[in-house]
């Protein structure tokens, strides 16, 4: 009789309590990111319905540019996103305007590099004089090579005769073409343009370029740190912020997929390619291989993240919205 009452007990549990978990999975959640590699572990979250627990619905959709990240995270874009992928400062920045928004993690360490026809360029001082190609003035990679070509006494607009460019697949072509010879890129653009100069008959028009200086092995070098720098990560914003099951599934199937891509580089490839027509499989499957992608949650990336705001504070305090964020910036 008592184990009769026991099941009956948890039949009635169930069924008071399944509707409730059916009547809190979201009609759908939006995932949205840059072409790059911090967007690789989110398209892979929709291909296998990572999320399908939680939510009915769950898409990925691509921002092209930083004046379009900031008009959708400010709710004033052409669609809005649940979890957005961004560079460091410009999380920090929105945050410190008044976005409601958490930082879930960071996850890109390494993604930047000088690419050159001259293979004897060993470091960003090298370049003194020359003209470099450059996607997105005051975008991450504008932003770090300023500031490490500043500490090695250099003006970065006096010494060297940058050109920047709409998008990086448009730094890309100017390189391919031979209109520049030297550009800061960001995988996988870098990838793409060296798959493409080794094929027939674009080798013709663009001789052998050459993976140049490591620029997160400069930042190390200069300021005698680790050589990577907390350059992108998710954001959660403000309509799933009060939905902590929803970000705890998220940070965990994020970490899944960060894991999975690095694992296997060539599956990757296919999956983000088939989502992102402008990127070919081989160049996404060489540029994971090239990529310090390592999955740190807010608070475990905020001494990084600081001793890098401050770096951009001594300079330009407006990159970052004028100050260090508090620490409810920070997911945990």
């Amino acid at each position: 009789m008592k184990n009769t009452f026991k099941i009956i007990s948890i039949i009635f549990s169930l069924a008071l309590t399944t509707p409730t978990i059916a009547a809190e999975k979201l009609e759908k959640l939006v995932l949205s990111g840059p072409f790059a590699g911090v967007s690789n572990p989110l398209i892979h979250m929709v291909h296998t319905k990572a999320l399908a627990d939680i939510a009915k619905k769950v898409e990925f959709k691509a921002w092209n540019n930083p004046d379009q990240l900031k008009l959708m995270a400010l709710g004033k874009g052409t669609f809005t996103a649940d979890f957005i992928a961004m560079p460091s400062n410009v999380a920090a920045n929105l945050y410190n305007r008044g976005v409601e928004l958490k930082l879930m993690n960071i996850s890109i360490w390494g993604i930047l590099w000088m690419v050159s026809r001259d293979d004897n360029l060993k470091t960003l001082a090298d370049f003194k004089g020359k003209e470099i190609v450059m996607p997105f003035r005051a975008d991450m990679p504008d932003i770090i090579f300023e500031q490490i070509v500043k500490a090695e006494g250099l003006d970065p607009k006096k010494d060297f005769k940058l050109r920047y460019t709409p998008s990086p697949l448009d730094a890309m072509q100017l390189l391919i073409m031979r209109r520049v010879d030297h550009a800061l890129l960001a995988e996988p653009a870098i990838s793409m343009a060296l798959h493409k100069t080794k094929s027939f008959p674009i080798n013709i028009i663009a001789p052998d370029l050459y993976r140049s200086v490591d620029i997160q092995k400069e930042w190390g070098r200069v300021f005698k740190k680790p050589a990577k720098i907390p350059q992108a990560g998710m954001t959660a914003m403000k309509s799933v912020l009060d939905k902590p099951q929803v970000l705890k599934r998220f940070q965990e199937e994020y970490i899944k997929s960060a894991k999975w891509c690095q694992e296997n580089p060539e599956e990757a490839g296919k999956i983000v390619a088939a989502t992102i027509d402008l990127l070919t499989p081989e160049a996404v499957a060489n540029s994971l291989k090239w990529t310090v992608m390592e999955v740190k949650n807010g608070k475990q990336s905020q001494a990084e993240l600081e001793y890098f705001y401050q770096k951009l504070m001594d300079n330009t305090p407006a990159l970052v919205g004028n100050k260090l964020p508090d620490d409810n910036f920070y997911y945990q």
